[in-house]
């Protein structure tokens, strides 16, 4: 874990309502350059809503997002720069069904980066050598198992050279044994001192690759530390009642 002093990414206030559902009611972190921040919670506290407002997949409500200290949300604000710099990967993969597992590493590359046909090449089989996945090249994705498409959707979204790596519970929809695999590529990209975000299940795997962990509850952060802190000292009620449910992992 090689997180610098550097804050990369400022949440301030932020609020989020669908019609009268207010989903988040009051959002505030930093993330530094090269951290490992993971959200846990319970289902329908806000993890994901707070991940999809970050990728602005969802309008905030209200609140700040800075980004290298510039707000995002301002109406002077290029959203394209940042969305380029900020990747995603997906609970259900999302690759493209008609392409093969080397163009859907490419094309983004070519149409946002605009990156030569060669240069998208090189750089999509590096990253798919790196997630096990670079024997698969010319395979569609419905030939694949979850496990393998989940690991080319990393690839793909490491391929865009992003900033900052956000993942929405990428195991969820994976049957049990294909997710080690997984984890076992996040925890080798942790390792190589990329800033991620990620929404996750998977207690073990918080409590092992975090360099600070949030726990969402209702709409805001009820606690927030290192591991060590939060599963071993938890200081609220709810974190202690739904790490509970873990100890035994």
């Amino acid at each position: 874990m090689t997180a610098t002093n550097e804050t990369i990414l400022s949440l301030k206030h932020l609020q989020k309502s669908f019609g009268e559902h207010q989903v988040l009611r009051d959002i505030s972190l930093d993330i530094k350059r090269g951290e490992i921040a993971t959200i846990i919670g319970p289902s329908g506290g806000g993890k994901s809503t707070t991940l999809r407002c970050i990728n602005l997949l969802e309008e905030p409500t209200s609140g700040e997002i800075a980004f290298h200290g510039e707000n995002v949300l301002a109406s002077s604000y290029n959203r394209n720069i940042y969305r380029a710099k900020v990747g995603m990967v997906f609970q259900q993969f999302d690759l493209f069904e008609n392409k093969n597992v080397l163009a859907n590493c490419m094309v983004g590359q070519e149409l946002v980066l605009k990156r030569s046909k060669e240069e998208a090449r090189k750089i999509a089989f590096k990253n798919l050598e790196k997630v096990g996945m670079a024997e698969y090249i010319n395979a569609r994705p419905n030939q694949l198992s979850g496990g393998q498409q989940q690991r080319v959707a990393i690839a793909r979204a490491i391929s865009m050279d992003p900033e900052i790596l956000l993942f929405d519970e990428p195991t969820s929809a994976l049957d049990p044994e294909m997710v080690g695999e997984v984890l076992s590529v996040m925890q080798n990209l942790a390792n190589t001192g990329l800033t991620m975000i990620i929404v996750t299940h998977e207690m073990a795997f918080a409590r092992d690759v975090s360099d600070q962990i949030f726990f969402i509850s209702d709409g805001i952060i009820a606690e927030q530390g290192n591991p060590d802190q939060l599963f071993n000292h938890p200081q609220n009620e709810k974190t202690t009642k739904f790490l509970s449910n873990f100890q035994n992992n």
